[in-house]
């Protein structure tokens, strides 16, 4: 595969504090690669210096051959940006802001086949201020568009989105990539990176923690066992015995059960364990690991949880 975009030691800091620290990664063509991390990692400033908006500090970045922190007006021939919080005058409609966007460019889009493309066609002459919230992001993309780039940039695109509204736009970004565009996808939703990233990294205190296809990094402990059971006799009754157990790491209470974490054979080793002691589980069931498991462990928190608009 083609590679292009290449960050490598990419540094920024403000004052004393360094929000990105040697971050790399290599973007292919035809990807969507995402950048997943918690809020403040770096995920924003990274791209920012992609697109040539931030000054690095250090460290070099390529698009297609451009250095954007070099030559920030060419590299908006080949890149789309949407960006986080990016808004529009209250008054301006739809069409009146692709037909905007496309007049910055020499050669830009169709605007009305990306207002059909991305389901606008009944709302082309709403305006901003009356578009919903999924709307709105669909606007953003087409905007980022409109000059016909090779690669785009989507920066939490579906943060404060209801879940029918954010699945409505994860399919607007497969058509686009189905149509050609390179996609970086920055987010910090699991469900959103493992359904549309073909690869991506995961970003902590502005360094690179993990990399690889989501499928990849969930197989990256593939000898850990975790499951959960329902207990006919209090959990302190049994705590000790099972914490003694070599193949456990951890032992948790969920609700009415308890969660056992450990080696490819906990789940044996706790059901003798138990039927030692005449104590038979209510029921058993195994849990599969999952791309917040894996966020949880490289970065020691767990993700935001998901912010929906009134």
């Amino acid at each position: 595969m083609t590679t292009v975009v290449r960050v490598d030691a990419l540094r920024k800091s403000y004052g004393s504090r360094h929000a990105v620290r040697g971050v790399g990664f290599t973007v292919e063509q035809g990807e969507i690669f995402g950048i997943l991390g918690p809020n403040g990692a770096g995920k924003t400033t990274t791209v920012e210096a992609l697109a040539g908006l931030r000054h690095a500090d250090g460290g070099t970045v390529s698009v297609l051959g451009i250095d954007p922190q070099r030559d920030p007006a060419a590299i908006k021939e080949v890149l789309g940006v949407q960006l986080q919080e990016a808004r529009l005058p209250d008054r301006i409609t739809v069409s009146e802001a692709l037909r905007l966007y496309a007049s910055f460019y020499p050669a830009p889009a169709d605007t009305d086949e990306l207002i059909t493309g991305l389901g606008l066609a009944e709302h082309r002459d709403t305006r901003f201020a009356k578009l919903s919230g999924g709307l709105r992001q669909r606007l953003s993309i087409a905007l980022a568009l409109v000059g016909n780039p090779r690669v785009a940039i989507l920066d939490e695109l579906t943060t404060g989105l209801d879940p029918q509204a954010r699945r409505a736009v994860w399919d607007v970004v497969e058509r686009v990539r189905a149509g050609g565009v390179t996609i970086i996808l920055v987010t910090h939703f699991m469900d959103e990176a493992e359904r549309l990233c073909d690869r991506l990294v995961i970003i902590d205190k502005g360094k690179v923690v993990a990399e690889g296809a989501p499928a990849e990094l969930i197989r990256g402990a593939e000898g850990e066992r975790v499951f959960r059971m329902r207990l006919p006799v209090p959990f302190d009754q049994v705590r000790d015995r099972l914490q003694d157990l070599a193949d456990v790491d951890t032992l948790t209470t969920v609700a009415d059960e308890v969660e056992v974490r450990g080696g490819a054979h906990a789940l044996p080793a706790v059901v003798l364990s138990l039927a030692e002691a005449a104590v038979v589980p209510d029921g058993i069931r195994t849990l599969s690991r999952s791309l917040e498991d894996v966020f949880v462990e490289v970065t020691g928190h767990s993700p935001e949880p998901v912010e929906v608009s009134a």
